[in-house]
């Protein structure tokens, strides 16, 4: 029950970290939309590095590659599908939307994210206290820079701020829900964090590439385009840097 304790106390301090990051940017006094967009260009890097640099390699270990890649293709389906019936529900006419559908998406591949987090830190606990503390600090490296992101996306989405406090804050409680859940998964169900790469990798590439992209796209502006852009590789720069350390 030890490995327990350092599980559910390295998942608190990572959400407690991810929270207090976002709310050192939520009451900045000047935000402004330009802002706004560039965490909207970070997170797009992070979802796009995470499913590339951290989920795909992770899984093909794990997995034959034909079967991941189809639970990756059938999990890019099941957003889009998904995504649908929330534009169905959200936007009924263009230019009439309260709030964008993409910032719900984010909220559901962050949980899937947070979750397999917890999920990964719990099995590296279970195999060795250095390794979990080691794990949690790499993930925590992309982590804090992402749920700002996110953060920044469900405002750019529409939603108030004093909700998008608190969906951000329910969904990093799922990497707790994650750790919990992992630690009793792995001594019951072999292999199981396998399948539940695919199926967040398929949502990062979803959302990143069919929602968050299109947005930073819109930028008119060349040079603040070229800035958005630059914001994007450094997402990916972080994610790339987080798989170096772990």
């Amino acid at each position: 029950m030890a490995t327990l304790g350092y599980i559910i106390i390295a998942s608190f301090l990572l959400s407690f970290f991810a929270l207090l990051g976002v709310f050192s940017f939520a009451w900045r006094k000047k935000s402004g939309g330009q802002i706004l967009l560039f965490f909207v260009s970070l997170s797009a890097g992070t979802l796009m590095g995470g499913a590339f640099l951290h989920l795909m390699p992770e899984g093909i270990e794990k997995l034959p590659p034909e079967r991941f890649f189809v639970i990756v293709l059938a999990s890019f389906i099941l957003f889009y599908f998904i995504e649908k019936i929330l534009h169905w529900r959200h936007c009924h006419e263009e230019g009439e939307c309260a709030v964008h559908s993409f910032g719900y998406m984010s909220l559901i591949g962050d949980s899937i994210h947070n979750f397999i987090d917890g999920l990964i830190i719990s099995t590296t606990f279970v195999v060795d206290v250095r390794l979990g503390i080691t794990t949690a600090i790499a993930i925590g490296l992309h982590e804090i820079p992402q749920e700002i992101g996110d953060f920044a996306v469900l405002l750019y989405a529409g939603i108030k701020k004093s909700r998008a406090l608190f969906l951000n804050f329910m969904v990093a409680l799922t990497i707790v829900i994650g750790g919990i859940a992992g630690y009793f998964l792995t001594l019951r169900v072999e292999n199981i964090i396998a399948y539940f790469l695919p199926l967040a990798a398929g949502g990062f590439l979803y959302v990143s590439t069919s929602d968050l992209i299109p947005e930073i796209r819109k930028e008119k502006d060349i040079k603040k385009s070229f800035m958005s852009f630059g914001v994007f590789l450094i997402g990916l720069a972080i994610m790339y840097l987080a798989t170096l350390i772990k």
